[in-house]
């Protein structure tokens, strides 16, 4: 059920930068509000509400129900220039639980719909702040669902999320610095490496699990409903042992280790090989009626 609540702080003399629209999705259980800031322009602030809606319920596919209770989403206009149409995000904890999202004011909606951004801020809504040592793992979970929660829900073609997978992946290799994983917080380089390696990291866990008929889907939706407070901080390896504790295995602690450690890249052929991935030059090639081809599907959806 979506409950629009409307204020518009522009009228009696307030200035027009102090606009605030504001609407409330509300779905099962759990309450999102979204707050366009400083948009004079009814036909642009309804369709930024709608871009953050849609990326709000891409969110949802993961466990049926946006992660926290209550969040917020506050989105704020620049001035255009460069290529993105939102040049940056943040996720922030501080009193309560806010995604922050600065978009372009010059973009378009179905710029604003191919963009990555809002899914991975969103994404950061299903774990609890995990500290530096813990980048790695928050923002390996934020890229790997970019990818995956925006092909389930059809803004992206899941073969195409598999590349851009493969693509970050890529570009974590490059960075490989020498540094063990968990000693590259902020402000330590290897930037690349830490949301890639990570997401490696997740994808690997999402296999095993579903190799024993559960999913990384269905384990968040357990910390969730046991655990999860946004504002909270929880050390990477307690939030890997809760993990474990209700998927009831070790996936998630014994990969945390052998990941945090590395100071290289992880392969990541074994998970390519159970999904019926192959490389040819550049070209990803994808098996077809296969159990590959099965496990692709119950990740992404249909290819």
């Amino acid at each position: 059920m979506l409950l629009c609540m409307t204020v518009v702080a522009a009228q009696g003399g307030v200035h027009a930068r102090d606009a605030v629209d504001a609407r409330v999705l509300r779905e099962n259980g759990t309450e999102l509000r979204i707050e366009v800031r400083g948009v004079q322009d009814g036909t642009r602030v309804g369709m930024l509400h709608r871009w953050a809606a849609e990326a709000a319920r891409a969110a949802r596919t993961a466990t049926g129900r946006f992660p926290l209770d209550a969040a917020r989403v506050v989105i704020s206009q620049r001035p255009g220039s460069g290529a993105s149409p939102v040049p940056w995000g943040q996720t922030s904890r501080r009193g309560d639980v806010s995604v922050l999202l600065y978009v372009r004011d010059d973009a378009t909606f179905d710029e604003l719909r191919a963009d990555w951004t809002a899914v991975h801020e969103f994404s950061h809504l299903f774990h609890p702040y995990l500290g530096d040592r813990g980048r790695w793992l928050a923002e390996g979970l934020a890229s790997y669902y970019q990818n995956v929660l925006r092909a389930r829900a059809g803004l992206l073609e899941p073969r195409e999320a598999w590349r851009r997978l493969d693509g970050g992946f890529a570009r974590g290799r490059d960075a490989t610095n020498g540094v063990p994983l968990s000693a590259l917080g902020r402000g330590r380089g290897g930037t690349m490496r830490v949301y890639w390696a990570g997401a490696a990291y997740w994808l690997e866990a999402d296999l095993a699990l579903r190799r024993r008929g559960s999913s990384l889907d269905a384990v968040l939706a357990g910390y969730a409903g046991c655990c999860l407070r946004g504002t909270a901080w929880v050390s990477p390896e307690d939030f890997v042992a809760a993990l474990d504790g209700i998927a009831g295995t070790d996936v998630f602690a014994s990969r945390y280790h052998r990941y945090a450690g590395a100071t290289r890249f992880p392969a990541v052929d074994a998970s390519y090989a159970s999904l019926g991935i192959t490389r040819s030059g550049s070209t990803l090639r994808f098996s077809r009626d296969d159990a590959g081809a099965r496990l692709r599907a119950q990740v992404m959806g249909a290819d």
